[in-house]
């Protein structure tokens, strides 16, 4: 497979166009499901997250086409085929359009999702929210088969953690419900607005996107929509990082600053320089980054679990000592053994990790173990001495749209080599 070849030590400088966000088209592309006709979707990145959701659009029955960062769906006349293994396993948000099949056919089945090996991510919430509108799942060898075990109808959901997944495939099945449906405990981030936005424009009757509550009127006849999908905040704060590591001042536009003020304020504690304006977000960095306060992941507005990895890259090679505690997933320190072949100084003990900054890191050659952990090599190998390889990329393929593009734009000297 290729890798990534890097020089680091070089300061980034320029402007980078964030892409659209992953974690907003995904489940937009399921919601185009509950719509008769053609939706459009513009600012949709190119990923193989994207592509793998495209061929389960066409798995049920959907006319599916790209053109540029457009993607156009014709959801006419949608059948319940079964989604297999080779596709479900791929795509972990998969498990987003049990909702929406729910709400447009009233049946489906799916083999159980895959995706990034982060620990346990039981979809016991996306289930349990399902059931209590009244869904019938089965889970036999594998697979999920759904039907509606009674009319289905407007219902209180409660969701134990505002788990952002099981609050959007509640969100896609209630509009396909009758009546008043709350839900309760909802996830905040900004990729639900978005989503709400989008079934607004679809003509669903939907309040309280963004809040802990979510009132959606459901049963009403819905219509195709045109959108404009969000900048992706995870793509964006991984150029922030890059830049923090390795110095320079970069400007990142299409994404606002509210979306990521957990992120900005550490890096302004670790010495950065960053100011805010409309839709661009703006760094200056010496690349030695200080020590920060304890970094503690959770449900937005808290700081992501998405972040920790690029954060946790950029401070290996700066000076003084970070306490991580990862609070989202069991297994989201497997980029630390690769960080430490390049000199990093990180012990964990379960869910806390210690980072000893002891100045710049070398290179070496690492291996990619998930998305964002894959990301983190590539940002610790823009700050540190000498050359880096980093292997398994298609887990960058599953998240950036042109990541070694946008960071040779900034003046990073990055290649793929085969």
């Amino acid at each position: 497979m290729s890798f990534y070849e890097i020089t680091g030590g070089r300061p980034l400088s320029g402007t980078v166009a964030v892409q659209g966000a992953k974690n907003s088209v995904l489940p937009m592309m399921a919601a185009a499901l509950l719509a008769p006709g053609v939706s459009v979707i513009h600012n949709c990145p190119d990923l193989t997250d994207v592509s793998a959701a495209m061929d389960i659009l066409r798995l049920l029955g959907c006319s599916v086409t790209r053109e540029g960062d457009t993607v156009t769906i014709n959801a006419a006349s949608p059948v319940p085929a079964p989604i297999p293994e080779q596709l479900s396993r791929e795509l972990r948000s998969s498990v987003i359009f049990m909702g929406a099949m729910l709400s447009r056919m009233g049946t489906g089945e799916l083999a159980y999702p895959g995706g990034c090996d982060l620990g346990p991510r039981p979809i016991d919430l996306h289930l349990s929210a399902l059931r209590m509108l009244g869904a019938d799942i089965r889970e036999e060898q594998g697979t999920l088969r759904f039907g509606w075990s009674r009319w289905p109808r407007g219902r209180e959901v409660c969701l134990a953690l505002p788990s952002v997944g099981a609050t959007e495939n509640a969100m896609l099945a209630a509009c396909g419900c009758p009546g008043v449906t709350t839900i309760v405990g909802a996830a905040r981030e900004p990729e639900i607005v978005d989503l709400g936005r989008f079934l607004a424009a679809m003509g669903a009757d939907i309040a309280g996107v963004g809040e802990s509550t979510i009132v959606i009127r459901g049963g009403k006849a819905l219509f195709p929509a045109r959108y404009t999908v969000m900048g992706d905040r995870i793509a964006g704060a991984t150029y922030l990082c890059a830049a923090a590591a390795a110095g320079g001042e970069i400007e990142v536009t299409g994404l606002r600053g509210e979306h990521l003020s957990a992120l900005l304020a550490i890096l302004e504690e670790a010495g950065c320089v960053v100011y805010t304006q409309g839709a661009s977000i703006c760094l200056r960095s010496d690349g030695l980054l200080e020590g920060v306060s304890p970094v503690r992941t959770g449900p937005y507005p808290a700081f992501p679990t998405d972040c920790q990895p690029l954060l946790m890259a950029a401070l290996a090679g700066g000076n003084g000592s970070t306490i991580f505690v990862e609070n989202m997933f069991d297994s989201r320190y497997r980029h630390v053994n690769e960080l430490a072949r390049m000199g990093a100084d990180i012990r964990v003990d379960g869910r806390v990790a210690v980072v000893k900054g002891r100045g710049r890191l070398h290179g070496a050659s690492v291996r990619g173990t998930d998305l964002r952990g894959t990301a983190a090599l590539v940002i610790a190998a823009l700050s540190a001495q000498g050359v880096s390889q980093v292997h398994d990329l298609r887990y960058i393929r599953r998240g950036y749209d042109g990541l070694e593009r946008d960071l040779a734009a900034l003046g990073a000297e990055i290649r793929i080599e085969p």
